[in-house]
């Protein structure tokens, strides 16, 4: 059902929330989980866009428990939305072939809704974010799994905490493809290695599919890592939130 709401996804290290108005997204951004007093500010400035509409609620999806709790209090006290969490009253629409014990994240699950229902093909969704995550989805739209590593901050960070000599390096594309010095190094090895895993797991996904599928970036790091790589079609920046609108719409009316 069409609907006007804020649309909220709490992630490993950020919050990212959008004003839905009529069932379109009209606005986005995110916050640091450390900084709550942001994600109180983005709480407020989507609910201007919907405090007139009918029936405003919120919707949330979470992958860090006590932020949620939060974020839920926050929207209690300062806003009286009703709250409705994903998969437990709103559930994601998307079929799963998967082990019968496994548990998916529920942005993994969201991002596949959403690649799916615009691009209605087989897909590869990656979300680099701190993990950095490449799952599959085929023909039918049934979400396959995929694969998990650690994303590029992750990797920066262990190898400055876990090695004897190598610094701290911000995360940034390198200017060459051959570091000339220690930074410029793993710069090189971070950015071009997180690619290089991305295009092979497409490649053997292909030979599950029987043909190249569309491969959609989302996530934190996606314009970074990704903009202007030939081997992804589309960057989407709220990829998640756009799954949370296909979850919202396939709730029956009533």
């Amino acid at each position: 059902m069409a609907t006007s709401m804020l649309a909220i996804s709490i992630g490993n290290t950020r919050c990212r929330i959008g004003a839905v108005v009529n069932g379109k997204l009209v606005e986005s951004a995110a916050a640091l989980h450390q900084n709550f007093s942001a994600i109180t500010k983005l709480l407020e400035d989507g609910f201007y866009f919907i405090r007139n509409e009918e029936r405003p609620l919120a919707l949330l999806s979470s992958a860090c428990p006590p932020v949620a709790e939060r974020v839920v209090d926050a929207i209690d006290q300062s806003l009286g939305l009703p709250v409705l969490r994903i998969e437990q009253e709103v559930p994601i629409p998307i079929g799963r072939q998967l082990d019968p014990e496994a548990i998916v994240g529920e942005d993994r699950l969201l991002n596949a809704a959403a690649a799916y229902d615009v691009m209605k093909q087989a897909c590869v969704v990656v979300d680099a974010g701190t993990a950095i995550t490449v799952d599959f989805v085929d023909g039918a739209g049934t979400f396959h799994g995929g694969a998990i590593a650690p994303g590029a901050a992750l990797m920066l960070d262990a190898l400055a905490r876990g090695t004897a000599s190598l610094p701290e390096v911000e995360l940034a594309a390198p200017q060459e493809v051959i570091g000339h010095n220690t930074v410029e190094a793993i710069r090189c090895g971070v950015f071009h290695g997180l690619r290089g895993m991305v295009r092979e797991l497409t490649e053997r996904y292909a030979e599950v599919a029987g043909n190249y599928p569309i491969v959609i970036a989302t996530g934190g790091d996606a314009a970074l890592l990704f903009e202007g790589y030939e081997l992804v079609d589309r960057i989407v920046d709220d990829l998640v939130l756009r799954g949370m609108l296909v979850a919202m719409a396939s709730v029956p009316r009533g």
